[in-house]
């Protein structure tokens, strides 16, 4: 599958040393050329820095963002963003994705595609478990995301399912937007991308261009860096997150 646009998709990389699939990596960047990469070293304590310095040496479609200290994923992802968006293509597309590629890259390209041929501002992917998909998540971050999407949902006043895939595309002229100022949250910056565009545009503009996508695969890695104590956490960052936006309810969303 090919998309008419250019797309540059972030890689956020925090001690990914041992679950970087870097022949897979390879394999897309040969495969698929409107697509370009910029991975971000987001302070890693291991290898990962040689790894990816190894990898986007193979390629002049990939990149390496080298930041020093760990930051965390929300500015990790918005660095690589802003680095992407220096690109002046009018018709460019930017996104994120995870490193352990939990999400098949196929649908990322479905989800390019998406935002192309029906001009939504964001795509995101939605991790819904039904028929005919495979979508594997351990019990308990199943159930704690049910939990957390029903409240970020709430937050939003949006009918949002899953706000937290690590899958999105966005258009760039938006992401300059949306991706220009620093995050409330380390984790839970997601929330405020969908936050940012309807203080932008409002409530009926964000239904209308805001696309969740379901994804056709999500495979639940082992090594995920949100632990118990993060997860604890979040809790109080939502607070922050609503307090910051002041998010009122528009007398049309249903």
């Amino acid at each position: 599958m090919k998309i008419s646009n250019n797309t540059v998709i972030v890689i956020p990389c925090y001690n990914e040393e041992n679950r970087l699939p870097v022949e897979t990596f390879l394999s897309l960047i040969q495969k698929h050329e409107n697509f370009k990469f910029i991975f971000v070293n987001d302070g890693s304590s291991d290898d990962t820095l040689s790894v990816l310095q190894n990898l986007t040496a193979q390629n002049d479609r990939c990149a390496l963002l080298n930041l020093e200290k760990n930051v965390g994923k929300a500015e990790a992802v918005r660095q690589g963003i802003l680095l992407a968006i220096e690109d002046k293509d009018e018709n460019l597309l930017v996104g994120f994705y995870d490193a352990d590629m939990s999400t098949p890259f196929e649908d990322m390209l479905k989800m390019a595609n998406e935002a192309t041929n029906n001009e939504y501002f964001m795509v995101a992917g939605c991790r819904i478990k039904r028929m005919g998909g495979d979508i594997q998540r351990r019990y308990f971050r199943f159930l704690f995301g049910r939990v957390f999407a029903t409240a970020a949902a709430s937050i939003l006043k949006l009918p949002v399912y899953d706000t937290q895939c690590g899958a999105k595309i966005i258009k760039a002229d938006i992401a300059k937007k949306i991706f220009k100022d620093a995050f409330v949250s380390k984790w839970l910056f997601d929330i405020e991308l969908f936050a940012r565009i309807i203080k932008l545009y409002g409530f009926d503009i964000a239904l209308e261009k805001i696309l969740e996508f379901p994804l056709s695969a999500w495979i639940d890695v082992r090594g995920s860096k949100l632990g118990l104590k993060d997860i604890i956490r979040q809790p109080v960052n939502l607070y922050k997150i609503k307090r910051h936006y002041k998010i009122k309810t528009n007398k049309n969303v249903k």
